[in-house]
């Protein structure tokens, strides 16, 4: 009779609950509660997002809303407003839209680059000889920027298919001397990948030329801490030092253009960018 009475009264309620393993493994990103706050994200969120949370910004958003989000996290780093006069110099064709629905993981950044740079990729990142007037020694194409030296490793292994004929430069300072970094920078360059700080400090140098720039990926990958390029405090510095310093008039000048790769957290997309009118 004893567990008649028990389940007349309701108790047994708790033990319906799934156990731990079955918590664990259980990743379906539609959860019940993601099912009914669905109707309330905010609408920075409302689009793409990858199967481990998040938005990617560069599928999930149009061109003016990543530009957006772009120059209000600059105000947020700077702790001031740009003027109408300066928000003008941009234009939402500095940014790059990347295919919605495609992941953006290391095994498809080689793609995404490729569909980035349309019919020139090849001349662009495959040839390997220096030409007198247009491809000067140490001039990447493509400068890629991320938090730290292992993420930059694992970025440069998605762009393997580039880098037969003419090797991509590691930027960064785990293990490797500026003294090397400035020796590979004397010839071809069509692939630069590290972090702010160094790449900031071998432009300073004369070693690294931005003179045939045109697209900067920005790793948005978050860290263990679930800070990003834009939000770890000592690295966004630099990287906004940087911005200011060299990149910023190349893409106000439309030579550069900007490509957000990963995504960033809800709560920091919608921190920085408010919901569209």
């Amino acid at each position: 009779m004893a567990p008649h009475s028990q389940a007349a009264t309701g108790k047994r309620k708790k033990a319906d609950k799934p156990g731990k393993a079955l918590a664990v493994k259980s990743t379906n990103p539609v959860s019940k509660k993601t099912h009914k706050q669905k109707e309330q994200r905010p609408a920075a969120a409302a689009a793409d997002e990858p199967a481990g949370g998040g938005v990617l910004l560069s599928a999930a958003l149009p061109p003016a809303r990543q530009l957006e989000f772009f120059l209000r996290s600059f105000e947020r780093a700077a702790k001031m407003r740009l003027s109408p006069l300066e928000l003008g110099a941009y234009s939402e064709g500095c940014m790059v839209q990347l295919a919605e629905g495609v992941s953006q993981d290391v095994e498809s950044f080689g793609d995404h680059v490729k569909g980035a740079f349309g019919a020139t990729w090849k001349e662009e990142l495959c040839e390997g000889q220096l030409v007198e007037g247009s491809v000067d020694a140490g001039s990447p194409a493509l400068l890629v920027i991320s938090l730290g030296a292992l993420r930059s490793l694992e970025l440069l292994r998605g762009l393997k298919m580039f880098t037969r004929g003419c090797h991509a430069v590691k930027i960064f300072a785990k293990h490797i001397k500026v003294e090397e970094q400035v020796a590979l920078l004397k010839d071809r360059v069509n692939i630069a990948c590290g972090t702010p700080s160094r790449i900031k400090k071998l432009i300073d140098m004369e070693a690294l030329s931005l003179s045939r720039l045109k697209l900067v990926v920005l790793d948005m990958q978050r860290d263990p801490k679930s800070f990003n390029l834009f939000t770890l405090p000592q690295v966004s510095n630099e990287f906004w030092d940087l911005y200011k310093g060299y990149l910023g008039q190349k893409v106000r000048e439309g030579d550069t253009r900007i490509c957000f790769y990963g995504s960033v957290s809800e709560k920091d997309a919608n921190k920085v960018l408010p919901p569209a009118e």
